[in-house]
């Protein structure tokens, strides 16, 4: 079995080496990075080949594959993501408020690195560069736990990864890589709360409730995606219809894709043609209920189950409300408080759904699928965040920061 507390001691013993490193020397070991991805592309590409024949082979559905799948473009973009995360400030030992006690006390509140993170995920091979990228810049080790599926790939980027670093005369240990495939070293690695600081889960439902239920680490919890697109009785039809097939279909397993449509019953007649017109080019199946299904009659019954399913898939629930107040309440009901979209040229009503629905990011007239740390300008993500401790929606640089007080004095003493 892997020896996880080796691990956990190597992570630990370079956080005082990555605090002590300059904004300067983070940036370029952060931009030498991102040229050997590009420069080693073919190699991580070949890594990725045998994890998707691996995948065809096991009859992984074709939104997983989606994820897993690496191109030239997927990481040019991961190159650009540390790129960009080298253009942004470095927040740490940023002076976040300055005061004085009357009794003469001078108080500093000073932004700090979590200090050792680790992050468990799936078949998302471009994670592990932003994971890298971010909690480098943010002066946090960071101990990477992917899934089989992706093992190969990650493996490879990881290697490219600790070699442009060794090159600038950081340990490589700042990145390390868990291989060991067996569960048990999973939740091994779940209980390793003496060297891990915080724990970070990116997947599907089971693999978040499974952290988040069995961790003995602090966990920020990421969240699936059922999110939902309402059309409103003032919408703007033909926008509707290229927000909802630009947030269904553009990628269909990544948790900002639509997989539920609320359609208030007033432009039913008027919409849903329309919709069913655009989506059919990607042969989405339409899952409607009775009054969906009185303009669409071939459209499949829609079940409570599917309400709350994300599908990561070219499915899409469709419910009708007869109010803002009624799709507000759907919403709330079903959704996993990760994105949410209203379309209308309504601005009250729009005000209205953006302060009532619960959700990280509330949208109107735009595409869930901007619910992303690069789209955000954050660089990259390590995550999106659905609870509402320490970090909520995509989290960037700041996210992966604590603070601690700096109290300067003179002599004093409490009475």
């Amino acid at each position: 079995m892997t020896d996880l507390r080796g691990m956990g001691e190597r992570a630990a013993s370079v956080k005082l080496t990555l605090q002590s490193l300059s904004a300067e020397d983070k940036n370029s070991a952060l931009l030498l990075a991102a040229k050997r991805l590009i420069e080693r592309s073919e190699e991580i590409l070949a890594a990725n080949g045998r994890d998707m024949e691996n995948a065809r082979a096991n009859g992984m559905s074709q939104g997983l594959q989606d994820r897993l799948k690496l191109s030239i473009q997927r990481i040019q973009a991961m190159a650009e993501g540390l790129e960009q995360i080298a253009a942004l400030p470095d927040y740490i030992s940023e002076c976040m408020e300055e005061f004085e006690r009357p009794n003469g006390l001078k108080i500093r509140k000073i932004r700090v690195p979590l200090g050792v993170i680790g992050i468990i995920y799936e078949a998302r091979p471009n994670v592990t560069a932003d994971a890298f990228g971010l909690c480098f810049k943010t002066g946090n080790a960071v101990i990477l736990k992917g899934g089989s599926d992706a093992l190969h790939s990650n493996a490879a980027i990881v290697k490219v990864l600790r070699e442009a670093v060794l090159e600038q005369g950081i340990p490589g240990d700042v990145l390390q890589l868990i291989e060991d495939t067996d569960r048990a070293v999973t939740v091994e690695f779940m209980k390793l709360k003496e060297y891990v600081d915080v724990l970070i889960p990116r997947g599907s439902a089971g693999l978040i409730r499974s952290v988040v239920e069995n961790s003995m680490i602090p966990v920020i919890e990421t969240g699936t995606g059922n999110c939902h697109v309402y059309v409103d009785k003032d919408a703007d039809l033909d926008m509707a219809v290229q927000i909802v097939f630009n947030a269904k279909t553009q990628r269909i397993g990544v948790c900002n894709a639509c997989e539920s449509l609320v359609v208030h019953s007033a432009v039913r007649e008027s919409f849903l043609p329309k919709l069913k017109s655009a989506l059919e080019e990607k042969c989405v199946e339409l899952r409607g209920d009775e009054k969906v299904r009185e303009i669409l009659p071939d459209c499949t019954p829609v079940t409570e189950e599917d309400y709350g399913t994300e599908y990561l898939d070219y499915i899409l629930s469709l419910k009708t409300v007869d109010s803002l107040e009624e799709a507000i309440a759907h919403i709330n009901r079903y959704n996993t408080k990760h994105s949410d979209c209203i379309v209308t040229e309504n601005a009250e009503a729009a005000e209205k759904f953006l302060n009532q629905v619960d959700a990280a990011c509330v949208y109107w007239n735009a595409s869930t699928r901007f619910t992303d740390g690069f789209e955000f300008g954050f660089g990259a993500e390590i995550g999106i965040s659905t609870q509402k401790l320490h970090a909520r929606g995509p989290m960037g640089l700041r996210e992966l920061t604590s603070y601690k007080y700096i109290v300067c004095g003179n002599g004093q003493v409490r009475g």
